[in-house]
């Protein structure tokens, strides 16, 4: 389907034609018209009938020259049959001719992308799809090809329509997008002539409302603006006839020639405001960078600095580890001294202990031999010190004067050592000795 040229409305309507051209005319179509559907100029006629009939004439006539020449003799019985006989070849060929006749005029072949509107006695049936198909009723035709399945452009420029100022602007020109959905319902209810009619009208509507709400100034923001709102109200309107809306948009809105220069001005000053907003954003964007290598220096130096003083911070920790393990290293040695130093000191406690508590059993045990130890260290004792100590001599003189006691004395201790044989010192052990011999025999006697 051509598009319309763009400063011209686009026309709908319908062509009739031979079905050889239904294609070209589908997809082709005159500069600005939009075709739709296409009547088919039918070919098909009822003269596939006549064989028909006439080969049936024929068979009768066959069948009544047989039943004529059984009834006849001799020469006329085989000029009957001979003329029965042609009747029945022409009858078959003429039925013959008259089948292929039918079957030929009953192909019908809808193009891709079209729907075929089947009618009967020139009622509506059903819509065929494509492909070919063949009616075999007489009476039955295809009245419609309607074109389903591609999306129609059509452009409808709409003159002076006002502002909300009310100013009328030259034109706005709005294209859009239709494809039918209900073939039988398009032709049979309004048809491509008189949608065309009620398609420009809608969106002739449509524009001027649209226009009214826009300021003058503001015209040339209609041109690609959203205009979901006015496909959706086209879609609602055109809905009834089986069209559907698939696309819309308004490509150009032309203002007047006053308003043109306008808006000139405003486009060069709008350009200028934009070329110094452009070499602002330039500066800008250069002392943003410029702050930015700055921020990126300075957290690079920060960055180094936290470095640094992290890894002054992990030689610390790990100088305080060092110390601590040291630390606890000594301790751990004094700890173990000490415990030794206990542990010894606790094994000669206890071995003392034992050995205390094995004395006092064996002075338990033995405290008769230890009393006579005693006592037999004490004879001992004694008896050294007897030994060692003077002995007193007592010599008695039966005189009465005092100068004979005199010289007795005298002759008496020159005379002593020779009359003791032993020594008083022997004597003094020998007596000690029996003396504690003579002590000890009770008590070990008790014992036994």
């Amino acid at each position: 389907m051509s598009s319309a040229h763009p400063n011209r409305r686009s026309v709908i309507s319908e062509a009739v034609a031979p079905w050889s051209e239904i294609a070209q005319l589908l997809r082709g179509g005159e500069a600005g018209t939009l075709i739709p559907v296409i009547i088919p100029r039918h070919r098909r006629r009822l003269w596939w009938m006549l064989p028909l009939w006439l080969g049936l004439f024929a068979l009768l006539a066959g069948v009544m020259l047989s039943l004529r020449g059984a009834d006849a003799e001799g020469a006329s019985d085989l000029a009957y049959g001979a003329l029965a006989g042609l009747s029945y070849a022409l009858g078959a060929v003429l039925l013959v001719i008259g089948g292929l006749w039918w079957w030929r005029s009953s192909i019908v072949e809808i193009e891709q992308g079209t729907h075929g509107v089947l009618t009967r006695y020139g009622a509506v049936t059903r819509t065929l799809d494509a492909g070919r198909h063949y009616l075999w009723h007489p009476w039955s035709r295809v009245d419609f090809v309607v074109d389903t399945a591609t999306e129609i452009p059509y452009s409808a420029p709409v003159m002076a329509c006002p502002t909300q100022e009310n100013v009328p602007l030259r034109s706005i020109e709005f294209f859009l997008k239709f494809r039918i959905t209900d073939a039988v319902l398009f032709v049979r209810t309004i048809g491509a002539g008189n949608f065309d009619l009620v398609l420009s009208s809608a969106v002739q509507d449509a524009i001027r409302q649209r226009a009214r709400l826009v300021h003058t100034e503001h015209a040339y923001d209609l041109r690609g603006s959203d205009v979901a709102d006015m496909q959706e109200l086209l879609n609602r309107l055109l809905s009834r006839y089986g069209v559907r809306i698939t696309g819309s948009n308004i490509p150009d809105v032309q203002l007047p020639a006053q308003y043109q220069q306008h808006l000139a001005t405003r486009e060069r000053v709008a350009k200028e405001r934009t070329a110094y907003e452009q070499e602002w954003g330039l500066t800008r964007k250069r002392r943003i960078d410029s702050l930015g290598m700055d921020i990126e220096r300075a957290k690079k130096v920060r960055d180094a600095r936290i470095v640094e003083v992290k890894a002054a911070l992990n030689k610390a920790r790990e100088q305080v580890a060092q110390l601590l393990e040291e630390q606890e290293t000594n301790a751990q040695r004094v700890r173990f001294e000490i415990e030794t130093g206990g542990r010894s000191g606790l094994i000669a406690a206890e071995n003392e202990a034992r050995a205390q508590r094995a004395l006092a059993k064996a002075y338990r045990d033995n405290r008769a031999v230890l009393q006579y130890e005693l006592a037999r260290r004490r004879l001992e004792v004694g008896a050294e010190l007897a030994a060692k100590a003077p002995r007193p001599v007592v010599v008695r003189t039966d005189g009465g004067s005092g100068d004979s006691s005199a010289l007795s004395t005298l002759l008496a201790a020159q005379l002593l050592p020779r009359m003791t044989p032993l020594s008083s010192g022997e004597t003094w052990a020998a007596d000690a000795a029996g003396a504690a011999h003579g002590a000890a025999g009770p008590d070990e006697g008790n014992r036994g």
